[in-house]
């Protein structure tokens, strides 16, 4: 056994173990497992898009079982008020004070389902928490559980009841990913797997399963990612990447593509990017079984890192240039080390 091979063996034995648990539960979805392994492993929270139906809420609660972690569900509605996330101050007679009740955010795992539900106020009640893994409640801060995650879910901004995530709460978010509808084999077996009513009650209920792992393989799989090495000249392809979605190209230089590609955009991501770009690109090699990482581990987390935070301009939606298009551009025009 080789040293690569030797220092991943018991992070990819932890990994295998946990895709091993989802799959019982969960058909296909490789792409939005992986997400929420690389999520995890690198300190982020993740924002699972799609229409109802296509299992983002069953994925959360199933990874939830399996790794042993507390878990908290917020079902974000119109009505919804931002105490109901964090928790309020009560008076209790007994000691003559106000004391802090917790909400539903105090978990290891938070699932924000359809989050879009719910106006911005009650949005952005989650804020703190994501950036500063805190709640502050009248003039006390209350730390929260650590690890902690917040894995949200959301419908496409064109169904009816919607509201548009703010710019600074997506950009809280390390990765989006696109939940697509399952391919005809995959359906199938849902079909013929989930046709009984028991037995997809049962499977709605992912607690009564033992968990594959426990919070220390957790911790394992954290610095291991953190381990990862990435040599200058792929971290340099990285920063080129997420610099290549800011507006104003000037130089002589650059890709012609990548001077076309800027009057589509109009606002491009910030240094937050890079960084969410840096750790899921390690996370991605230690998911491939490395030790190391190859300018394929940033091409492939580029997309769900960079969706989110890119803005098209008014020219870009005239042409139906989703920002999707754009990564793809950007990563097509980006010279590779």
């Amino acid at each position: 056994m080789d040293k690569a091979a030797a220092s991943c063996s018991k992070p990819c034995g932890i990994v295998a173990k946990v895709r091993e648990a989802m799959a019982e539960r969960l058909v296909g979805k490789a792409e939005m497992v992986d997400a929420i392994l690389t999520a995890v492993m690198s300190d982020g929270h993740l924002l699972l898009e799609g229409v109802p139906g296509l299992a983002k809420t069953l994925a959360v609660r199933t990874f939830a079982a399996a790794a042993g972690l507390s878990y908290k569900r917020i079902q974000f509605t119109p009505d919804l008020l931002p105490g109901d996330v964090t928790g309020t101050l009560f008076y209790d007679a007994a000691s003559g004070g106000f004391v802090p009740r917790q909400g539903p955010v105090f978990a290891n795992i938070v699932l924000a389902d359809e989050i879009n539900r719910a106006p911005a106020k009650v949005q952005s009640a989650l804020l703190e928490a994501m950036e500063e893994r805190q709640v502050t409640m009248g003039d006390r801060s209350l730390p929260l559980p650590s690890p902690f995650f917040v894995l949200a879910t959301q419908n496409p901004i064109e169904h009816e009841g919607t509201f548009r995530l703010p710019e600074a709460q997506l950009d809280r978010f390390m990765l989006k990913v696109v939940v697509g509808y399952p391919d005809e084999a995959e359906e199938l077996d849902v079909m013929l797997r989930y046709a009984d009513p028991e037995t997809a009650i049962r499977a709605a209920i992912p607690r009564q399963a033992a968990a594959a792992i426990q919070a220390v393989d957790v911790a394992a799989l954290r610095t291991a990612a953190a381990s990862v090495r990435m040599e200058p000249d792929v971290a340099k392809y990285a920063v080129a990447i997420v610099r290549a979605t800011r507006p104003g190209h000037e130089a002589r230089d650059v890709p012609q593509q990548l001077r076309e590609l800027a009057r589509y955009i109009e606002y491009g991501a910030s240094p937050r990017g890079s960084i969410a770009l840096y750790r899921a690109s390690k996370a991605a090699a230690l998911l491939g079984g490395r030790d190391y990482v190859l300018p394929d581990d940033v091409k492939r987390s580029a997309l769900a890192v960079l969706r989110h935070r890119i803005i098209p301009s008014y020219e870009a939606e005239a042409d139906r240039v989703g920002s999707d298009a754009i990564v793809k551009g950007i990563l097509s025009a980006v010279p590779v080390p």
